[in-house]
């Protein structure tokens, strides 16, 4: 069994989303300085600010002093969803002002979630891929994530063409639902990629396994979100137990 302060080979970040008020932030902070390759990804939707699995803006503030003391041993990724996507695709003013924020509280990696079932306006990504790329290369200290399903297709297809330096792709066909992929696609040799869906301590073990192989040597990271949560005393919680029951699967992997 490998020792649980190693990094496992090939997988280069281990992804927590959903991160939220019912978890203190030192936790996460704890947490990231045993294990560096932990991401703690924040749900960012302006119609669910401060409930389960979307943080409130205290929070956020809370968890940005933490990341500032940890001496960049603690990754954070915000996933947007609703408006705050359709601004970005607009490429407007608050969408542009959105990222310089989150850059300034500590995030380094940024997930759009272009999904309807995320609240996104979905009926013109193809044009939102060319402003997209706009900014991207604006916001060039930030990496971007593209979900990648058939229905954001429109949005990634011409970034897989021709990726932009600071961009990934999360293969993700739940489309953010939380089901459990059947198979794993192949990564690009052009760009970072990473995997998704129904992904939890139940099955951390054989999804590594499966991603291993699909991956065909190249360094990838998993994500989830569903599978972390659990209710306690009638509260629905991001559960850290189930967090490091992960991080334990991955060591030992």
């Amino acid at each position: 069994m490998a020792s649980l302060t190693n990094q496992p080979a090939h997988l280069h970040a281990l992804g927590f989303c959903g991160a939220d008020d019912s978890v203190d932030p030192h936790l996460l902070l704890l947490i990231s300085k045993a294990y560096p390759f932990v991401e703690w990804g924040v749900l960012f939707r302006p119609d669910k600010v401060g409930t389960p699995r979307y943080a409130s803006d205290e929070w956020v503030e809370r968890l940005s002093l933490a990341a500032r003391s940890s001496n960049g041993s603690m990754k954070l990724a915000a996933h947007l969803c609703g408006a705050h996507v359709n601004s970005v695709l607009a490429a407007n003013s608050a969408g542009d002002s959105l990222l310089s924020r989150l850059y300034s509280l500590g995030f380094r990696r940024v997930q759009i979630n272009a999904t309807a079932v995320n609240g996104v306006d979905t009926s013109d990504l193809s044009n939102s891929a060319v402003r997209l790329r706009n900014v991207m290369r604006n916001h060039s200290r930030l990496q971007f994530i593209l979900q990648r399903s058939e229905e954001t297709k429109p949005l990634w297809s011409p970034f897989d063409v021709e990726p932009e330096r600071n961009m990934s792709m999360l293969f993700d066909e739940s489309k953010g639902t939380g089901a459990l992929a059947s198979s794993y696609s192949a990564p690009s040799p052009n760009y970072p990629v990473g995997y998704a869906g129904g992904i939890g301590p139940a099955n951390i073990s054989s999804v590594l396994s499966s991603v291993s192989k699909a991956a065909q040597g190249y360094s990838v990271w998993i994500d989830m979100e569903s599978r972390l949560r659990s209710n306690k005393d009638g509260r629905d919680v991001f559960d850290l137990e189930k967090c490091y029951t992960c991080v334990r699967g991955v060591c030992a992997w």
